[in-house]
């Protein structure tokens, strides 16, 4: 299987760099690198409301991103904690 090309929004990047735990942030990272591999991977959960969004888990945080199988693009949109990254506005 081809691997599908990797796309962090800068808001994504800095939600990354935000987050206190360097070890949380090294899991994140080489959670999301795995998506290249795999976009969705067991665990992941298409989100209600969008065509192409899911999320995944790492412990306490969550990675929200976007799917083209036609460009074999993923994109990171968001990442948080739990209880945050849903949440509208912020």
């Amino acid at each position: 299987m081809a691997e599908y090309r990797l796309r962090i929004k800068p808001s994504a990047t800095k939600e990354i760099d935000a987050i206190g735990s360097k070890r949380d942030r090294r899991r994140i990272i080489a959670r999301i690198a795995a998506l290249s591999e795999e976009p969705c991977p067991l665990g992941s959960e298409k989100l209600a409301g969008s065509e192409s969004r899911y999320r995944v888990r790492q412990g306490n945080y969550r990675v929200v991103y976007a799917v083209d199988d036609a460009a074999r693009v993923v994109e990171v949109v968001k990442v948080g904690h739990r209880r945050e990254v849903y949440r509208k506005g912020t």
